[in-house]
């Protein structure tokens, strides 16, 4: 075979390996799986509405939905690859970035105050000082691990300071409760059934300490499936819309998730603004704070660029637009 026609049908043979991998990388995965998760009243009503199902059923796609019942194990699955999308609390998505989690923040599904300090009535703690040598539930890697760290390091302590126990969210309620720990780091909608319930006290709030609600996404995922990343913010985007216009839907999906009283769930939602969904400068400005504050208390080390770190977890790119 002359040399010039076996180059040519080289470079087709190479052409046509070429295309076939391309549209086997382009190609549509068989699922898309999310978390859906009670601090994420969205992803309930979404879940609820089948609107991604919806979406994505003429492409062949299947939803896959998966709890989460903390940012830490939405973290954890999104690093092992169980799930595309989670919902978690921007400070916990920087610290899981900065210890190697390659994950993009792309939209806001609130901007919360989910979490307190709480204890029971007849502690007599009152203020973060009174931890010294108490016993406190927290769920590590979560916005109210977090929020501790910050209030105790106001106070002038540290993590040893205190005797964590580390529970998940439903657990420290429970231990609170049952009088195993003297005070915990709360989350709502466990948090509120404490307050309403129980009559625990919210001893030390801050609002602008609690970090964004954030959907963070698999780098790989989004620059492999852009469109279906904006899928799903388009479908949170018309939820978001009839939870603004009927609050008592969001309600009602939050009382069915999580079979809690209704006057639990409306103080859940009194403390959960839906009004700011893109992401941009505001969620940086709350997340460097806090990685700040983290990395003086020796939690994030002293070689981290953390606004750098932030830059890197915040994607724009996504934002929703009117007309888009």
């Amino acid at each position: 075979m002359p040399l010039v026609r076996r180059t040519v049908l080289g470079a087709a043979a190479a052409l046509a390996l070429a295309l076939s991998t391309s549209a086997s990388s382009a190609a549509d995965p068989a699922e898309l799986r999310l978390d859906w998760a009670t601090y994420n009243p969205l992803s309930l009503l979404l879940k609820e509405r089948g609107y991604l199902e919806e979406a994505l059923k003429p492409r062949g796609i299947k939803v896959r939905w998966v709890q989460s019942l903390g940012s830490n194990k939405a973290l954890e699955f999104l690093n092992a690859g169980a799930i595309d999308i989670g919902s978690t609390a921007g400070a916990a998505a920087l610290v899981a970035r900065i210890n190697g989690n390659p994950i993009k923040a792309v939209y806001a599904f609130s901007r919360p105050e989910w979490t307190a300090l709480v204890t029971r009535k007849d502690t007599g703690i009152t203020k973060p000082a009174d931890l010294k040598g108490k016993r406190v539930a927290v769920t590590r890697g979560t916005d109210p691990h977090i929020f501790l760290i910050r209030a105790l390091q106001g106070a002038g302590l540290t993590e040893k300071d205190a005797k964590l126990l580390l529970l998940q969210h439903p657990d420290g309620r429970t231990a609170l409760d049952r009088g195993d720990v003297d005070a915990w780091a709360g989350l709502d909608p466990m948090m509120a059934a404490a307050e309403i319930e129980n009559g625990d006290v919210l001893f030390f709030r801050d609002a602008a300490a609690n970090t964004w609600g954030v959907l963070d996404v698999r780098e790989a995922f989004a620059k492999d499936n852009p469109d279906l990343v904006r899928t799903v913010i388009a479908a949170y985007e018309r939820v978001r819309a009839e939870a603004l216009k009927d609050p008592a839907a969001l309600r009602n999906a939050l009382v069915a998730a999580t079979k809690l009283p209704e006057p639990v769930v409306a103080r859940q939602l009194e403390r959960t603004d839906l009004s700011q969904p893109s992401v941009g400068a505001t969620q940086a400005e709350a997340i460097r704070a806090a990685g700040i504050a983290l990395q003086q208390a020796g939690v994030i080390a002293a070689d981290v660029n953390v606004p750098a770190a932030v830059d890197g977890l915040i994607d724009p790119a996504f934002n929703p637009q009117a007309g888009r």
